[in-house]
């Protein structure tokens, strides 16, 4: 009962007794207009429970003699509080997935953007924006089963390298901290992680024959580091020049992209028979057990 109404029953008692002004006001414009058509009537009522509410569906019926005359009104109460809230936990449901929704779309036109612009023929881009998207989706999959908690750096990994890898954990030699990465850090990391496995097995170590990658992950030093983690890709190229996937968007989407994305910083070296990439990503970003 909602705790402006008294605690004993409140049958028998006027209106005025048990609610409060704004709701009185209604209801007793409603009865009077029943009184007048004869028609029955309904609506929603909030009373303020503790620091909640609770909600009611409230009925205004005639009620008559055996001779069809009116004789006075019938009130019914229903609470629905279970069912409201159960309807603004969906809305409020609906709007985050339409937030993020719209935020994917973003990712996905950015991606279609840069793609087309250092692709020189359809194909070339149809080849490269599938690959994309596919990396995109893996990532998005993991976030989405972990009921957008993001996904662990070690999944994240593993869900990159398995579509190019027949063993996974042999080729990308993942070593250090196994945090549990942002939505948003989940997919771009995921987009940084295809480029550089896509560019390797092109050119890389994972182009050769029993060919391994290095990935580290190491909370930063410093007292300006504020617990950033540094996520370090490191591959011994069988080339002494590696063709570097510069003024492409591999390079645009682990330099800028990606950083930009998580409010880091990153660097891509190629040559001398060597790649790294450094990926400084704040704290922010992860969280650790």
């Amino acid at each position: 009962m909602p705790d402006v109404w008294p605690a004993t029953d409140i049958t028998g008692l006027h209106d005025e007794a048990y609610l409060v002004v704004a709701d009185l006001a209604r209801i007793q414009a409603m009865k009077r207009q029943l009184l007048q058509d004869g028609k029955p009537c309904r609506f929603e009522m909030r009373q303020t429970v503790g620091s909640g509410n609770r909600w009611y569906d409230v009925w205004l019926d005639a009620d008559r003699a055996a001779d069809g005359s009116m004789i006075g009104v019938v009130t019914t109460l229903v609470e629905t509080t279970a069912h409201k809230q159960r309807e603004q936990a969906l809305r409020l449901l609906l709007r985050e997935v339409s937030h993020r929704s719209k935020n994917l779309l973003a990712v996905i036109q950015s991606i279609a953007t840069q793609t087309g612009r250092y692709s020189g023929t359809i194909d070339v881009f149809l080849n490269r924006f599938r690959g994309r998207l596919q990396s995109l989706a893996s990532s998005q999959d993991l976030v989405t089963s972990s009921n957008w908690n993001g996904a662990r750096l070690s999944e994240l990994v593993e869900g990159q390298a398995t579509r190019y890898c027949d063993d996974p954990a042999y080729s990308i030699r993942l070593d250090g901290i196994d945090p549990q990465l942002s939505p948003n850090a989940a997919l771009h990391i995921g987009l940084a992680l295809h480029e550089l496995i896509v560019n390797s097995m092109s050119h890389g170590a994972l182009s050769q024959p029993n060919g391994y990658v290095h990935l580290s992950a190491r909370l930063e030093d410093g007292p300006d580091k504020m617990g950033a983690m540094q996520l370090l890709w490191l591959e011994k190229s069988p080339h002494t020049e590696q063709p570097a996937p510069r003024k492409q968007f591999g390079s645009v989407a682990l330099e800028r992209v990606v950083p930009a994305s998580l409010d880091g910083k990153a660097e891509l070296i190629i040559g001398e028979g060597r790649v790294e990439y450094r990926l400084s990503i704040p704290a922010s970003n992860f969280e650790l057990d």
